[in-house]
C-alpha cells in the first residue's frame, strides 16, 4: 500500500514539493539546484553558530596542517581545470597477436554439446565431482582418441 505524502513549501523558492520518504521529517527544501545550494548554505551557517564549532578551522594545529599541505601541493590554486581530476594519458599498444588455438578449453566449451549425463558418468568413473578434474580427464581421453 503506497503512502500519500503531503506536499511541502520549499523555504527557498516557495514551490510545493513532495519530500523524500526517507527524510520526510527533515527535508525543508526542494531538489532544484539553487534550492539545494541554499539548503547547504543554511546548514553551514547553522553549524558555524554552534559554540564548539566557532574555532574549528582556526588554531596553530590547523595552520601547520594547511602549510604542510601547501608545501606538498605547490601551485594548486593556479592550476586550470578540475584539480581533483586525473588526466589519463593515451598509451599506444604494441602489435597485438591473435591466438588461433587455445591450449586449454573451459569445461563448458569442451562439453558444450554433450549431455549432462555424460558429465555425470565421467564424474562417477573418476570418483570426483570437481569441474577441473572432469575437464582434465576429458581432455586426456580426447587426446588419447586423437579427437582434437
Amino acid at each position: 500500500m503506497a503512502q500519500r505524502f503531503r506536499k511541502r513549501k520549499c523555504r527557498n523558492c516557495g514551490d510545493f514539493f513532495i519530500p523524500d520518504p526517507r527524510n520526510i521529517r527533515k527535508q525543508k527544501y526542494c531538489g532544484k539546484p539553487e534550492c539545494r545550494k541554499a539548503s547547504k548554505a543554511t546548514a553551514q551557517a547553522r553549524w558555524l553558530t554552534k559554540k564548539e564549532n566557532k574555532n574549528y578551522f582556526r588554531g596553530p594545529e590547523n595552520v601547520c596542517r594547511v602549510q604542510e599541505w601547501r608545501k606538498h601541493n605547490p601551485g594548486y590554486w593556479r592550476r586550470k581545470g578540475n584539480a581533483l581530476q586525473d588526466h589519463s594519458n593515451e598509451k599506444t599498444l604494441g602489435k597485438q597477436y591473435v591466438v588461433k588455438q587455445l591450449t586449454k578449453d573451459a569445461l563448458q566449451d569442451l562439453l558444450m554439446t554433450q549431455h549432462t549425463v555424460l558429465v555425470g558418468l565421467i564424474a562417477h568413473l573418476t570418483g570426483t565431482a570437481l569441474q577441473d578434474d572432469i575437464a582434465n580427464t576429458t581432455r586426456r581421453r580426447l587426446r588419447a582418441l586423437n579427437y582434437r
